[in-house]
């Protein structure tokens, strides 16, 4: 038996397609005693574990204020992930980013992944059969 079969999953339809080098912003429900609020936690996704199923997680990092690196992990499909926004898209080749913890500053920037558009002048029409 496989453990997705087993509990149901449930897709979060609120967290949208992103991958390593991508600037996400997490916004994440924290209980403190009685209490409920929303936290957001910006920064890059190192890494994205355990593909799709249910025991799949990820880990994004930020830079603090004293220049301090922390990283956060969060599984995926949590009920307590309120919403995911992905900020920008980075161009990586490799799928863990752990290089990035020995990196500061201008050295720890990712390029961003250009965005795919369309020609002004062209109609979006498809082609006809002749």
């Amino acid at each position: 038996m496989d453990a997705s079969q087993l509990l149901g999953l449930k897709v979060n339809d609120k967290i949208p397609d992103f991958g390593p080098g991508d600037s996400v912003k997490v916004n994440f429900r924290i209980r403190e005693g009685d209490r409920e609020r929303v936290q957001a936690f910006q920064g890059v996704v190192i890494r994205r574990q355990n593909g799709k199923g249910p025991a799949s997680n990820f880990t994004v990092r930020r830079i603090a204020n004293g220049g301090v690196g922390i990283e956060r992990t969060f599984p995926l499909h949590s009920p307590l992930i309120d919403s995911l926004e992905v900020t920008r898209q980075g161009m990586v080749r490799r799928a863990k980013l752990y290089y990035l913890r020995g990196l500061q500053g201008r050295a720890a920037r990712i390029k961003e992944k250009p965005r795919v558009r369309r020609e002004r002048n062209q109609p979006a029409e498809p082609p006809s059969e002749t």
